[in-house]
């Protein structure tokens, strides 16, 4: 099997790991660091074929096969795409199985990290140009998939979730601040909107059904990128500081006064908790709004109305969530993305991992829309509109890109106990701190343990 072949490489042990320094460097395989396995291992021949799995199907799908028929007709390698929509439960199925896929692409790192921790992952390092692919890439997104200070996945598509979106004509006529400097002017330009309109500035809806609260999580990220920065929220994630810290709690509170001062949100603090999120900032675009800023990802867009979604660049302006005028130097952005991984070590699975992972890649599906290169030399004049272009442009000029926090932590937090937190908070059962200490106790100890010596690299 695909697996097989790397695996007879040797796979790095847990003595190994343990013994490698959380630098923040590159290992690179020449330096005879870390890994545990032969630096020198030549691939194998490839079979002129390549197996790929990943979450995603339908017209990404589509988008993602006219996107490679370029490479396929090129290289005359054979690109093998199955889609998943239990991608994060069956990779892992299959990979203990021994039936892994030469590439997975993972819409989230935590299975990265769980997989090169078991030695099942080939490190890029082996096989790309790291310093190369690090000077192309928007700041810090390596990082996601850092275990043991070398890295086992590459990004092939970005989202943006700092984007402040509002609707274009009403908001024009307004004369408001389309570039609020920091958290500051952020919030005089709410109070302004409520002068000069009597509306709620705010558009904000957390309702997901079993999954409310995901939303609200988001912006404690945001608020702690700012605040604290790049390399605080870096501890956070990894839980080399307790979730209930001092810092942690002050996010809390800056986003609470931001979603809990009177008339700054359409339906108040607790309207945000029965408003669904597909549908917060659809009030935006009456005729006469009833509120008018929303902070969201660059998938928002598939949530608005019909109308305006065919015109994107007339309908909508954005612009960057900002920094804080007291906190982190530099503008931070959240967001995620997918990351290819290499489950296999040969001619043909490397030359592919190095277009996917390439500026080169998407340019089919950039045009066709809802794509993002995490690439800041991607020619961007592909994009459909003027409004990705600016997206994109965002990140590429951020100084720093962090993805999505609860998408690293452990399950039983991310996906549970942090959405679970952030509704308590919501509703005023609990306050930050209580919100933050409940957290604290449902992080998992082994998983904690594990934390710390993975992520940012550290």
């Amino acid at each position: 099997m695909a697996n097989s072949r790397w695996r007879r490489l040797g796979a790095p042990t847990m003595a190994v790991a343990a013994a490698i320094t959380l630098t923040g460097c590159l290992q690179n395989p020449d330096s005879g660091s870390g890994g545990g396995f032969a630096s020198d291992a030549e691939p194998e021949e490839g079979d002129g074929a390549v197996t790929v799995m990943g979450a995603f199907g339908g017209a990404e799908e589509a988008a993602f096969l006219e996107s490679i028929k370029a490479f396929e007709d090129e290289s005359g390698i054979d690109v093998q795409y199955t889609p998943d929509q239990d991608f994060t439960t069956n990779i892992l199925i299959k990979v203990n199985s021994g039936d892994a896929p030469d590439i997975g692409l993972f819409p989230q790192p935590g299975g990265v990290l769980q997989m090169a921790e078991a030695g099942e992952v080939v490190p890029i390092d082996q096989y790309l140009d790291y310093e190369t692919l690090d000077s192309t890439l928007v700041p810090g997104f390596l990082e996601a998939a850092r275990y043991e200070g070398r890295v086992y996945a590459a990004p092939m598509r970005m989202a943006v979730k700092s984007i402040v979106w509002y609707p274009k004509a009403a908001y024009e006529e307004g004369g408001w601040n389309k570039e609020p400097a920091n958290l500051d002017e952020l919030s005089e330009l709410a109070d302004q909107i409520k002068a000069d309109t009597g509306k709620a500035p705010w558009c904000i809806g957390w309702e997901s059904a079993q999954a409310t609260g995901w939303v609200g999580t988001d912006w404690i990220e945001e608020y702690m990128l700012r605040l604290h920065g790049p390399d605080v929220y870096d501890d956070w994630v990894a839980h080399r500081i307790p979730f209930n810290d001092e810092r942690v709690v002050q996010a809390f509170e800056a986003y609470g006064e931001l979603a809990n001062k009177e008339g700054n949100v359409l339906g108040g603090a607790t309207g945000i908790l029965s408003t669904p999120f597909a549908e917060a900032m659809t009030p935006a675009f009456q005729e006469d709004p009833d509120c008018y800023l929303m902070r969201q990802g660059n998938f928002a867009t598939g949530f608005f109305p019909e109308d305006v979604q065919s015109n994107l660049d007339e309908e909508v302006g954005l612009f960057v969530f900002p920094p804080a005028a007291d906190g982190f130097k530099g503008q931070p952005i959240l967001g995620g993305g997918d990351l290819a991984t290499a489950f296999s070590y040969d001619t043909d699975t490397i030359e592919f991992m190095k277009f996917l992972t390439s500026d080169k890649f998407g340019g089919e599906w950039a045009a066709a829309g809802g794509w993002l290169s995490p690439h800041k030399t991607f020619d961007a004049s592909q994009y459909p509109d003027e409004t990705t272009r600016q997206i994109a442009e965002m990140a590429t000029t951020a100084d720093v890109f962090r993805f999505d926090a609860s998408d690293l932590m452990p399950k039983e937090v991310g996906s549970d106990s942090f959405w679970k937190g952030m509704v308590s908070f919501q509703s005023g059962d609990q306050t930050a701190q209580e919100a933050a200490d409940a957290i604290e106790k449902s992080w998992p100890q082994t998983d904690g343990d594990t934390a710390t010596e993975t992520g940012s690299g550290r």
